[in-house]
């Protein structure tokens, strides 16, 4: 890794080393040579600034370390809210320990993983000094295709990272150029100002990318470009701009949207299968990573330099505690495919929001059935309430979600499939294809009404550690069960690009063509005639192919003879590729195509009219607005851009009032913005190198905070 010393400091963050790549296009970019070069020999050459161009991928690594991507992106939504474990609670709960300082064990966090408020505006504003570096030093490069390329890299890089700062933050510094020395006077350019920077560096990127993932998977292309000055452009013409936006002619930037989707949806196609795209993912570096729909993703792989710090931790984020709760039954290991930190528990709007019996993206999403791998003798699991010839064994159902409709009047408590619990609480309920009683089962609703949060600790809802997980972050790739993921982290996709069309489409006034575009995708998600309806699987199968698969043996997986079970013999038993999607929706078994496509926009489907009718939308565009956030539930839920989304609209507020019950209390209108840093603010000078007075200070902080 080469490493770059400067003397760059925007404000508190001060820049001393740049991570870049020296490798030539055929290699893996991701890995880095371990050799030194000082800044200003770099800096001269086309070699070095071609190295730093390639070092500019490492930058949107960070998001997935640790815990910064949930907490920024999705706590405090309409879509998750937090389970047992509390570590980042103040950005879904909204209370006072969301302000301008790091959330701290010292001013109330859980612990001192909570994402502080400065991370991300630090992390963004290196890579825009490295940009700023390769943009400065590009005539070095003397061939044009090469010198185009790191330019375009370097733009979009610096277009995306103000993107975020700008959808977090609101108006911020402008930096373009390199800075020299240490720089304490700004001036923060307004939300007008901030975005149309975004749109120029997208539109510098689209002009100079290539159309060829040229580096390999994880490329910036053109049509990264082309998907992000899109819903850049869409930007500007939604609500939180509604203040300053009426001087940019809508029907120029929406056209624009939409010609920019249709040229990224023909070139970028989707994935087959829904699957594809994070289920069936067999190891490092495996060929589902380079599907044409994935338009910007994290990459990682085997190699040390993608790990470590700002390694790839998701698959820590959306677990339930099926350890605990299971009571020994199913035990969590290198081989289930995630530790259980039940961070990100779904709400009820998640759930209810998919149309159970035809949407096959519900069932590819959702992780509804884990088998046993830990044999606990029947006298002791049962307690009397069943017959032993129903005692389940190792490899049968050890916890079983159901993701039933709430006019679903099958479940009942004691009537029909017997009485529900955890493991440890007597329960009668045997699963009526296997004929095995099911230590742990879990409706999403009994006679009605919503009960899937009280079989957490203390029946709680803030406090759950019960709940249907996503399975989009399983990695079976790792070597130890609290490794690093190999796994690429997918960020955008075209699967995204079809909504953004609509929703341009939607604010012309185009609502039928709206509902076309929409159709498209929602295709992709029916299930295809001849398709096992049943069928599971995650990115936990990639542990079939994991050399440490029999190499290690889990300390309290055994047996019904005492034997304890080797990693691989624990996968076999744990991971049943098999869902509970007929007990959830009481149809008849069936391999006939379904049927997604929606007639009419002032007919959408029963769960979305739900949808609007809580949220009191009235009008076509109001409705349509909200039907799009609903499909964006459906095609994206987990993927990192929530927040922003709601923020965008100004629904955030609204929407996280009715379906995030821990959001509620707190949430006002002030939220749709971030608190600007104090570590940042307390550094600031005036011109004269005198530190602001608190008046000043206060003119740069966002109003409420």
């Amino acid at each position: 890794m080469k490493t770059l010393k400067n003397k760059i400091l925007l404000g508190a963050v001060a820049l001393t080393s740049l991570s870049v790549a020296t490798t030539s296009c055929s290699d893996d970019f991701l890995k880095e040579d371990s050799g030194h070069m000082p800044l200003d020999g770099l800096l001269e050459t086309a070699e070095g600034a071609k190295a730093m161009a390639a070092g500019l991928y490492g930058n949107i690594r960070w998001h997935f370390g640790y815990e910064w991507a949930y907490g920024i992106t999705l706590y405090g939504t309409d879509e998750f809210t937090n389970g047992a474990d509390l570590t980042a609670e103040p950005w879904n709960t909204y209370d006072s320990r969301l302000n301008p300082l790091d959330c701290t064990t010292a001013n109330g966090a859980a612990n001192n993983n909570c994402p502080g408020v400065s991370a991300l505006w630090d992390q963004m504003y290196y890579g825009i000094s490295t940009s700023n570096l390769i943009l400065s030093k590009a005539d070095k490069i003397t061939e044009e295709d090469d010198r185009n390329k790191a330019m375009g890299e370097a733009y979009f890089l610096r277009g995306y990272n103000y993107f975020r700062l700008f959808s977090q933050y609101g108006g911020v510094v402008l930096q373009t150029e390199p800075a020299e020395g240490i720089i304490q006077s700004y001036t923060r350019a307004t939300e007008e100002e901030t975005l149309n920077q975004v749109i120029s560096d997208f539109e510098n990127a689209y002009n100079m990318l290539p159309t060829s993932k040229w580096r390999g998977n994880g490329t910036w292309t053109r049509y990264t470009a082309a998907h992000f000055l899109a819903k850049a452009l869409l930007y500007r013409q939604s609500e939180r701009c509604a203040s300053w936006n009426s001087k940019y002619a809508a029907e120029t930037d929406l056209q624009r949207v939409v010609d920019l989707a249709d040229e990224v949806i023909a070139a970028c196609p989707l994935a087959a299968d829904y699957n594809d795209l994070y289920a069936n993912w067999t190891g490092v570096d495996c060929p589902n990573e380079g599907l044409s729909e994935i338009l910007m993703a994290a990459e990682h792989n085997g190699d040390n330099n993608t790990g470590g710090r700002f390694g790839n931790r998701t698959y820590n984020y959306f677990n339930p505690q099926f350890s605990n709760f299971s009571a020994g039954y199913v035990q969590r290991g290198q081989y289930i495919g995630g530790m259980d930190f039940q961070r990100c528990r779904p709400t009820e709007y998640a759930y209810s929001i998919f149309d159970n019996v035809n949407d096959a993206r519900m069932w590819k999403t959702f992780k509804t059935v884990y088998g046993m791998n830990n044999y606990v003798a029947p006298d002791k699991m049962l307690k009397g309430t069943v017959s032993d010839d129903k005692a389940p064994d190792l490899g049968d159902i050890g916890i079983l979600f159901i993701l039933n409709k709430k006019d679903d009047a099958r479940f009942q408590d004691t009537l029909t499939y017997g009485s529900y619990g955890r493991g440890g609480v007597t329960h009668t309920f045997v699963h009526p294809e296997t004929n095995k009683w099911v230590p742990n089962v879990f409706p999403v609703y009994l006679g009605g009404q919503y009960v899937l949060n009280t079989f957490g600790v203390s029946g709680d809802p803030a406090t759950s550690n019960v709940f249907c997980g996503i399975n989009k972050t399983d990695d079976g790739s790792r070597t130890g069960e609290k490794g690093d993921a190999h796994r690429d982290v997918i960020m955008e996709r075209s699967g995204e690009t079809y909504i953004v069309k609509a929703e341009a489409q939607v604010r012309m006034g185009k609502y039928g063509d709206a509902i076309s575009t929409i159709n498209q995708l929602r295709a992709r998600g029916e299930w295809k005639e001849g398709e096992d309806r049943e069928y599971y699987v995650d990115g936990s199968i990639a542990f079939t192919k994991n050399s440490t698969a029999s190499a290690t043996t889990p300390k309290k997986n055994k047996d019904k003879n005492g034997n304890i079970l080797n990693n691989m013999d624990a996968y076999k038993v744990s991971f049943i590729q098999k869902n509970s999607y007929y007990l959830s929706t009481g149809i008849d078994t069936t391999t006939a195509k379904s049927n997604l496509q929606i007639a009419s926009y002032t007919n959408l489907p029963a769960e979305d009219e739900a949808v609007l009718a809580a949220v009191g939308a009235s009008g076509d565009k109001e409705r349509m607005i909200h039907f799009l956030l609903n499909e964006r539930t459906r095609e994206l839920l987990g993927e990192w851009n929530r927040w922003e989304e709601l923020s965008r609209t100004n629904t955030l507020v609204k929407r996280a009032k009715l379906f995030n019950p821990e959001a509620a209390a707190n949430i006002s209108e002030k939220h749709n913005l971030r608190p600007i840093p104090q570590k940042f603010i307390d550094t600031l000078q005036d011109k004269n190198g005198k530190n602001l007075p608190d008046s000043e200070k206060e003119k740069w902080q966002n109003p409420g905070y």
